[in-house]
């Protein structure tokens, strides 16, 4: 970090069925957020690919290490030199019909250095508005957490943010990734209160990258991407659908200052009985 400063950035998209499409609008955002400075870049929670179906995803998946996106991903976080974090990856599992959804990040190298797969799966029946992962997804077990040059980094997949468990179990980051491709309407209704209420409960940064738009299958999601700093205050947004890239800083000293300020983290507690 430079003064305590560590420049990040989320990517929010509109992905659709085509993943070379897909790859390619990445790359334009890619280079548009290192452009502006960061060093660690967020792409959304599908990233690679949002089909018609959601079996579309289990077409496209890819071998643990092996295939487009995850080639995508090296070779961007290696031209650029910088951290590249891909929301989700569906990754091939023992069932033939289902994907681990998988957050992928890689160092200035290329190289991969994390690997965190989705546990909470979504589902959600509104009217003629549907969803359940479970029949295409294989949930994970594990928590993930890693160290980079900004501190502790944990990992979580879009529906994660409403299960604060998996965030205590992350140690105490500096700044949590959250990649997603949230509906328009639990977005609408939740999206800023579960970013404030996860970066103020965890005295941290929150980077969320999101899609945000039409996609085929008129699925429609929230966007508005953001960094959310530790004291749940927005600092950076794209208040808009479509295309864009949220920059912003983690910054050192106000991680500090909160946590000296109001030392929550240090009251933390189990209850007995």
């Amino acid at each position: 970090m430079t003064d305590g400063l560590f420049r990040v950035a989320a990517v929010q998209m509109v992905s659709a069925g085509d993943v070379a499409a897909n790859l390619a609008q990445a790359a334009t955002l890619l280079d548009a957020a290192t452009a502006d400075g960061a060093r660690l870049v967020l792409l959304p929670e599908y990233f690679g690919i949002i089909g018609a179906r959601a079996t579309d995803k289990v077409a496209a998946r890819e071998r643990d290490g092996d295939g487009p996106q995850q080639s995508f991903l090296a070779a961007a976080a290696r031209r650029h030199g910088i951290w590249v974090v891909g929301g989700s990856v569906p990754l091939a599992c023992d069932d033939p019909v289902r994907v681990r959804s998988a957050c992928l990040v890689y160092g200035p190298d290329g190289q991969r250095v994390a690997r965190y797969d989705k546990i909470h799966l979504f589902a959600f029946a509104q009217g003629d508005e549907s969803y359940d992962e479970t029949r295409t997804i294989e949930p994970g077990s594990l928590p993930v957490a890693i160290e980079l040059p900004c501190g502790r980094v944990g990992l979580s997949i879009c529906y994660d943010l409403r299960f604060p468990e998996l965030y205590r179990a992350l140690g105490t980051p500096a700044l949590i990734l959250a990649p997603a491709a949230f509906t328009a309407t639990t977005g609408a209704a939740h999206w800023h209160l579960l970013l404030r209420a996860r970066a103020v409960e965890n005295q941290c940064y929150v980077l969320a990258a999101a899609q945000g738009g039409l996609h085929p299958g008129e699925r429609r999601t929230y966007g508005h991407s953001a960094l959310v700093d530790p004291w749940g205050r927005i600092v950076a947004e794209r208040d808009e659908e479509g295309p864009g890239v949220v920059v912003g800083d983690v910054d050192a000293a106000r991680l500090a200052s909160v946590r000296a300020q109001l030392p929550a983290l240090a009251h933390r507690t189990l209850p007995r009985g």
